[in-house]
């Protein structure tokens, strides 16, 4: 039987990286985009709760959604499609989704979406802004994707978060399989007022730093590989459970 993808991300519908995304997908099965209908980037797994969610018919495999990228794959599985999907595509994110970025991450978050609802997910980012180079990454999706959705023993619950270097993709050196590297922000929360005197404070902008090994996401991106890092839904510390269970709580 054919392979039935569901794309979506957090960029928006009209994003070149989702376009590159749907065509790589494309040669490996039938695609249809479930995608956000504006720029939903840092949407985490948020939910839309307090209002109705409207689909429009973009063609006849695109529909957008006024909803968030989690908002977009429940739609997508539960009511949008005829069939269950085989897998969940997001992306490809304008922007790198590495360490602890994939916590605010929308791309990150409807792979998530997808892996809770029972269908294998890959999250896909490019760790550059030029959209040009970007373009040129199908032959190697396709490649990279092709290993991943054949495989017959895809683990359950996890899902993978690919991250691709700020390179042209004929040159990048290989994949690595790496653990979530660390990013730390200064300067990102700036205080201001309007021409009307009020205080306002804006998120966002500032000095990115990070940190990791030759192992971690970043590493890997910044040496010029491609990063695969498989990720699990359970956050449980387990290495602690035992040292927490020994403290006293008083009952």
């Amino acid at each position: 039987m054919t392979l039935r993808f569901i794309c979506t991300n957090d960029d928006g519908i009209h994003a070149r990286g989702l376009g590159v995304l749907c065509e790589a997908a494309g040669r490996l099965g039938e695609v249809f985009v479930v995608a956000p209908d504006r720029q939903q980037s840092a949407s985490s797994h948020s939910l839309t709760l307090h209002r109705p969610l409207r689909v429009t018919e973009v063609d006849v495999q695109r529909v957008a959604v006024d909803g968030t990228p989690t908002d977009c794959v429940l739609l997508a599985i539960n009511e949008l499609c005829e069939r269950k999907p085989d897998f969940v595509l997001s992306g490809v994110n304008h922007g790198p989704n590495m360490g602890e970025d994939v916590l605010y991450s929308g791309t990150v978050a409807a792979a998530m979406e997808g892996t809770i609802l029972g269908v294998p997910s890959i999250a896909v980012s490019f760790a550059g802004r030029d959209d040009g180079r970007l373009e040129g990454y199908g032959d190697l999706l396709a490649e990279l994707l092709g290993v991943i959705v054949r495989r017959e023993d895809f683990p359950e619950e996890t899902f993978f978060n690919i991250n691709l270097p700020d390179l042209p993709a004929e040159e990048v050196k290989g994949y690595r399989v790496t653990s979530l590297g660390k990013r730390v922000y200064s300067d990102s929360l700036r205080r201001s007022r309007d021409p009307a005197g009020r205080e306002f404070f804006w998120i966002g902008g500032g000095v990115l730093d990070w940190s990791g090994g030759a192992d971690s996401d970043f590493g890997a991106v910044e040496e010029g590989h491609v990063s695969i890092t498989p990720m699990h839904l359970d956050l449980t510390s387990f290495g602690r459970l035992e040292e927490v269970r020994g403290w006293s709580f008083g009952r």
